[in-house]
């Protein structure tokens, strides 16, 4: 089995569930004692997030290529970035790297498109919501139209993710408010919902959702977990 190389810790709650997912994947597949080999990296997230909101993108760029380039030199076969808003940096990731990166958005996409949907709401930050490089993917190479929750809807998701979420913090209020937002996307089109941030999956599970939800970061880890295995 191959070594998986996580860029973690944006936020360590998510990659928690990173780490446990592969795993548990390793053990129910392969049987016996079995686990995943993975090497991390887990950044200060206080850090990471102060230059999000600062749009410093090139010193991200920076942080997370040189960091990627530690794993590919500690032994790592491939690598995954544990967080979909950093998939903004993942083009810039990759060339500095000889190792295949398993891109979040493919992993989604192919579960998207496994259930016909080819129109979805897409919940993150809001600088996954807002920008192109998420939904601009999707569009272009696999046809799925991502519609986006309104101004206040985005600013309050956000304001959850960095202020709740990534902190371990999971209120009722919050949830029932998630809920009626992607209720609201659903009378507007969506067939299904991607949880585009991977600490989303800890609030918003599918029986909460009356239409798919594409929980992205068991998607990821299925996806590279499947790679670590051929």
């Amino acid at each position: 089995m191959k070594t998986i190389g996580l860029l973690g810790g944006m936020s360590w709650e998510s990659t928690l569930e990173y780490y446990r997912l592969l795993n548990q994947l390793a053990q129910k597949e392969l049987g016996g004692n079995h686990s995943c080999p993975c090497i991390i990296h887990s950044f200060d997230f206080q850090i990471i997030g102060m230059l999000q909101h600062a749009q410093n993108w090139e010193e991200l760029s920076i942080i997370l290529s040189d960091a990627s380039k530690k794993l590919e030199n500690s032994g790592a076969d491939m690598l995954i970035i544990c967080t979909n808003t950093m998939h903004k940096l993942a083009d810039k990731i990759k060339n500095h790297i000889h190792i295949p990166l398993i891109h979040i958005t493919d992993a989604v996409a192919s579960e998207i498109q496994k259930k016909g949907i080819n129109k979805v709401g897409l919940l993150g930050t809001k600088f996954t919501m807002e920008e192109d490089f998420y939904k601009k993917k999707l569009l272009n190479d696999y046809h799925i139209e991502c519609i986006i929750p309104s101004s206040s809807e985005r600013s309050f998701i956000h304001y959850i993710i960095y202020n709740e979420l990534v902190k371990g913090i999971f209120k009722k209020e919050s949830k029932q408010q998630f809920k009626k937002i992607i209720e609201n996307l659903k009378n507007r089109g969506a067939e299904g919902i991607i949880l585009g941030c991977t600490e989303i999956p800890l609030l918003i599970k599918q029986k909460d959702c009356k239409i798919p939800t594409f929980d992205t970061t068991e998607i990821h880890a299925k996806a590279a977990f499947k790679q670590a295995i051929k």
